[in-house]
């Protein structure tokens, strides 16, 4: 899969689009084995799967579902004002001789989202409190700093793999942090 290649949280998805055409037309067909459903649906799929990373625009799904429509691997009947798509014999086909595939990219999806439901955590500040922090070198009233450094942890996971002007750009980031901790200047005191 070409759409599946290093980037976000430790390689899987490149920044951007995050397939391309033909990546993307296989995964609608692997969401359309499991049923019927409309292009809005297809969309929310993804976004729920991917815990909000891959949110497809219809400018990307419906030509996607005219292609797999006009190459005869989907069918759609008129729903109200709506299409429904289905997978036709020929689809099912593609998706059963790529399910390795299929399987790999809905996993890396999942575990994604799983990832994203953290950093909201994180964000929220939800995990502050738990065990993790207790144990933190700062001690446990650290919550800040516990919940500081998970936000940068998360913050490095989705730049990794960085280009050498970026890593230099994040490097002098964290320089500039480092010595602000170590002077005991914050923004209150200036």
């Amino acid at each position: 899969m070409r759409g599946f290649k290093g980037g976000m949280f430790g390689g899987g998805f490149r920044t951007g689009r995050k397939f391309d055409a033909a990546d993307l037309q296989l995964i609608i067909l692997a969401l359309l084995s499991e049923q019927p459903r409309h292009g809005y649906e297809l969309i929310k799929t993804l976004e729920e799967r991917s815990g909000g990373f891959y949110v497809p625009s219809p400018g990307v799904i419906y030509p996607a579902l005219t292609y797999l429509e006009e190459t005869g691997l989907a069918e759609v009947e008129a729903s109200g004002t709506k299409k429904l798509y289905r997978i036709t014999e020929s689809g099912q086909k593609r998706v059963e001789e790529n399910q390795a595939l299929v399987e790999a990219t809905l996993t890396k999806l999942s575990a994604i989202g799983e990832k994203m439901a953290h950093v909201r955590r994180v964000f929220g500040g939800e995990d502050a409190g738990d065990d993790e922090g207790r144990d933190s070198p700062f001690g446990r009233d650290a919550g800040d700093v516990h919940l500081a450094r998970q936000l940068l942890r998360s913050a490095l996971r989705s730049k990794y793999p960085w280009s050498k002007a970026e890593g230099a750009r994040i490097a002098a980031i964290l320089e500039r942090a480092a010595a602000d901790i170590i002077r005991g200047e914050t923004k209150a005191e200036d």
